[in-house]
């Protein structure tokens, strides 16, 4: 049975697969990919690991992309294990849009959402050794943009963009 995937601007079929599902569109000068993930660590892995392809084919040098990777993936842990608490029943959204000067990620989860105000200071004191934390700040690092806001249908959604250096 096919899934469908809805594009913002029209609809693309793509064949079911065991855990993602998976749609290309080349539009000129823009390459875009949509991905659903389940809600598991490998999931994590697919994501990480597309998203670094796309790096790559984009002409990012290889710390850049292990960079991108990282955010990445911190990203889709969040979705997973904080967003949809590894829910069978929500999945994770990837969109990749790649540019002659950019890369895009979305990522977005079906959770309840959260308050990125109420995110601890992973550089306060009292929270310098705590073992969780510091995904966000990290992401921040890595990225040229970082955009956190509600998903439409519920959830959260991050947008992410690393623009390509020119020389």
């Amino acid at each position: 049975m096919p899934i469908v995937l809805f594009w913002r601007f029209g609809v693309t079929m793509a064949p079911a697969r065991k855990h993602s599902s998976m749609a290309w569109r080349d539009s000129g000068k823009i390459d875009k990919t949509q991905v659903t993930l389940e809600s598991t660590l490998d999931g994590v892995d697919q994501a990480e690991s597309l998203v670094t392809r796309e790096a790559e084919k984009g002409g990012f040098d290889e710390d850049t992309r292990a960079q991108i990777g990282m955010a990445v993936r911190e990203c889709v842990v969040n979705a997973v294990v904080h967003g949809n608490r590894y829910s069978g029943k929500k999945k994770v959204h990837l969109d990749i849009e790649r540019s002659k000067d950019s890369l895009t990620v979305v990522v977005g989860d079906e959770g309840e959402g959260f308050d990125l105000a109420a995110v601890p200071d992973p550089l306060a004191p009292e929270n310098l050794l705590k073992q969780s934390g510091r995904g966000l700040l990290l992401v921040r690092a890595f990225m040229d943009e970082f955009d956190l806001h509600p998903r439409p249908g519920g959830g959260t959604e991050v947008r992410l963009v690393k623009n390509l250096a020119t020389s």
